[in-house]
């Protein structure tokens, strides 16, 4: 049955649907919001609108930062900067400062509640909304077809609310349906396992009810592409599953979880697969990995399995609500960007080269095979992972786009199809030079770019013209540059399924099967069997290994897509979970994985580390001593000290054959440029550095002072105080059974 695609609903519709939907305020302060009138959903229209406000309120935002309503992005946001990707201390790893329960000290982050009494941003008023759906299409005169199509579509937005309440607190409360604002309403948190159990039955109830509709790939295009399909919620199903069976939640490494998960995962491909998803441009990695760059903006793409979806910029009027800024946020600002995002060097440092292996000068993941190929930390983008280049721009590469900063003066010397970032930098004053603390104040880069350079930028999801020449943005050269993009954001994409099914097959003890999915991932790029795909040869009969080698390879194929604090965090690679919070019992210690999983995978923990920066500045044995002047003038000097020095040719990545401008480009930093570290993470007021410190207590939240207030029966988590309790530990045990 065709239908009309939810998202070209009114904006008038959805506004009167989110004026009446509902919040539930389910313990103590309740208020009773009605929602439309029953008979509304009796109509396709009325029900379908109904659906609509569930997408609007439930759908992933890539412009958001992390709250109860959004997940992580890739933004330089508080989950984002307590991994290894970006430096600066989140709230998560600030080590002067732990997180309470209260108001105004440190408060920890309300995931569980949100905005009270919105129905947007609070937690259960997104559920309450979605229960009363269920409630009013089941009691409709719908047809059972008609029914099966929209309950799909919601149940698969209920398990993904609980998803992301229980991925952060464990058992929370199940309310399955519209709650009266009366004391006797009050339901208290379940176990963990049972939530669990919840939402998956919601997910294989979404596959069922919706495979008659998407199982041949009927929504993979036209009117209807962006929806959750059957394919949707199997993934999501396969997400859950290797959560239950990490370490988080499997302290033991109990054996059936990590089976039921395989079992799972691989039934999903099937489905998957029939309802028209897989690897984008499998068979055609092009050059470079151009082929891997161009799925982040391609629209229809088969790897977007759940997706937000942004305006088209070529059909209809867009809907700028729904712009994503990505493209603007990552551009340097001589591209008229919005300043770019700064990666941190220990990802730098860390990808691998290209053989397919880590760095041999990295101290981490020391279960796998280091590389044989030299790393260079003066030379960091010689002989790299071809992702790499995709990931990250440095100076003297090429990164082109639709439009022309030229016309706002000289100060822009790249037009955009023949951009090239230069971004080394120089000094002001000799006395800073050698300073990580040294400032905008006195670091300057060339090319226009001043006191607002970048050492090293993000690059990745970038919608390069080299490789898509037809931009999803709007290039506006009179008013700022990089204005709206309609590049769409994938929440869970093909990538991570397969990565999925190599962890479960993994700890299901398949790890022959694990293997095959990392070379299919890898294929993609441009590895071949002629190295097994840059993979060491004994990931078949090693475990550990196996495991570390998944983790590795989804570190960096999902890197700046907001999937690495939630790995962080399941598999407690900031303390290796040797330690416990406070009162917690004894089955919070691993008795598997060695007691300690940092060990065990061979994984440098990272708590007691600093991320820094880095960036290339002209040498002091140049000419200048590596200092040059404040300011551009349109006509004026030339501040660059290197001004005079003829530049070699930008590494273009549309060349095969990358190596003799690499050698050119290392003969170039070598005479020139000196790879400096730069502050990243923060200094005490004395200039002492501070290293990251994730508290056990973290793993599993606490609530915040507010929502424990407004939830008076609820027990508070162990490890974290009970405002309701004079301040005493919390009681309720996310592993108890």
């Amino acid at each position: 049955m065709k239908r009309k695609n939810i998202f070209r609903i009114s904006v008038a519709f959805w506004a009167m649907t989110a004026f009446t939907s509902c919040s539930d305020q389910f313990m103590q302060d309740k208020q009773n919001f009605d929602s439309t009138t029953a008979d509304a959903y009796n109509y396709w229209s009325g029900a379908l609108g109904r659906v609509a406000d569930v997408y609007r309120v439930c759908l992933p935002d890539p412009k958001a930062t992390p709250s109860s309503m959004y997940n992580s992005t890739g933004l330089a946001d508080d989950q984002s900067k307590s991994t290894e990707e970006y430096s600066g201390f989140s709230a998560f790893v600030d080590p002067l400062k732990p997180l309470t329960y209260q108001t105004g000290n440190n408060p920890v982050p309300d995931y569980f509640e949100g905005t009270k009494g919105d129905p947007i941003t609070s937690a259960y008023g997104r559920i309450r909304n979605i229960n009363d759906v269920i409630a009013g299409i089941e009691g409709s005169t719908l047809s059972q077809e008609e029914k099966n199509e929209l309950l799909g579509q919601v149940y698969f937005f209920r398990a993904w609310c609980y998803y992301n309440l229980v991925k952060w607190y464990g058992g929370v409360p199940i309310i399955t349906e519209v709650q009266e604002p009366v004391e006797s309403s009050v339901v208290p948190r379940s176990s963990a396992k049972d939530c669990f159990k919840f939402i998956c039955d919601d997910l294989e109830r979404a596959e069922t009810l919706l495979a008659p509709f998407t199982g041949a790939g009927q929504w993979m295009s036209g009117d209807n592409y962006g929806r959750v399909t059957s394919g949707t919620a199997v993934a999501l199903l396969g997400r859950v599953r290797v959560l239950y069976a990490s370490p988080l939640f499997n302290r033991s490494n109990d054996l059936s979880r990590w089976t039921q998960a395989y079992n799972d995962i691989k039934r999903s491909i099937d489905v998957l697969t029939a309802a028209g998803y897989g690897l984008a441009n499998e068979s055609n990695p092009g050059v470079n990995a151009s082929g891997w760059a161009n799925l982040f903006t391609e629209v229809p793409s088969q790897e977007a399995v759940f997706v937000t979806l942004h305006n088209t910029l070529t059909e209809g009027v867009p809907d700028y609500r729904k712009n994503n800024t990505w493209e603007n946020g990552i551009r340097p600002y001589n591209a008229r960007g919005g300043g770019g995002k700064t990666p941190s060097a220990m990802l730098v440092d860390m990808f691998p080269m290209s053989d397919g292996k880590i760095p041999a000068t990295c101290e981490t993941y020391n279960t796998l095979t280091k590389s044989d190929i030299p790393y260079y930390r003066e030379f960091p983008f010689v002989d790299r992972d071809p992702r790499f280049y995709r990931t990250f721009a440095f100076p003297g590469v090429r990164w082109s786009f639709v439009g022309n900063p030229t016309t706002q003066g000289n100060r822009y010397p790249h037009n955009g199809p023949d951009y090239e970032l230069w971004n080394y930098t120089w000094y002001t004053d000799a006395a800073y030079v050698d300073d990580i603390e040294a400032n905008s104040s006195v670091t300057y880069g060339a090319d226009g770019l001043l006191n607002d350079v970048k050492g090293f930028y993000v690059r990745k999801r970038s919608d390069d013209r080299d490789v898509n020449a037809i931009a999803r943005y709007v290039y506006d050269e009179k008013s700022g540059g990089f204005t709206r993009s309609a590049a769409p954001y994938m929440e869970i994409r093909y990538a991570e399924v397969l990565l999925n099914y190599a962890e479960a097959a993994c700890g299901a003890g398949e790890m022959g099967v694990a293997v095959e999915q990392l070379k299919k991932i890898r294929a993609r790029v441009g590895y071949t069997s002629a190295n097994n795909f840059g993979l060491q040869t004994n990931l078949s009969g090693d475990q550990a290994a196996c495991f570390a080698a998944i983790l590795y390879e989804r570190q960096i194929e999902l890197a700046y897509e907001g999937k690495r604090f939630d790995d962080l965090r399941r598999w407690m690679l900031f303390d290796g979970g040797a330690e416990r919070a406070e009162g917690a019992p004894d089955t919070w210690v691993p008795s598997g994985w060695n007691g300690n999983t940092c060990t065990y995978l061979g994984f440098k923990q990272l708590n007691g580390q600093r991320r820094d920066n880095l960036e290339f500045r002209v040498s002091s044995a140049h000419d200048s001593k590596g200092l040059g002047g404040t300011s551009w003038e349109i006509n004026g000097v030339n501040p660059d000290p290197l001004k005079d020095v003829t530049r070699p040719e930008a590494l273009d990545l549309r060349q095969e054959d990358i190596s003799s401008q690499q050698n050119k480009l290392v003969e170039f930093y070598n005479t020139y440029l000196t790879r400096k570290m730069k502050k990243g993470d923060a200094y005490t007021t004395d200039h002492t550095p501070k290293y990251m410190n994730f508290l056990p207590r973290y793993y599993f939240l606490g609530f915040a002072e507010g929502a424990q207030k407004a939830n008076q029966t609820l027990p508070q988590t162990i490890g974290w105080a009970d405002y309701n309790n004079g301040g005493a530990n919390g009681t309720f045990d996310p592993l108890a059974e």
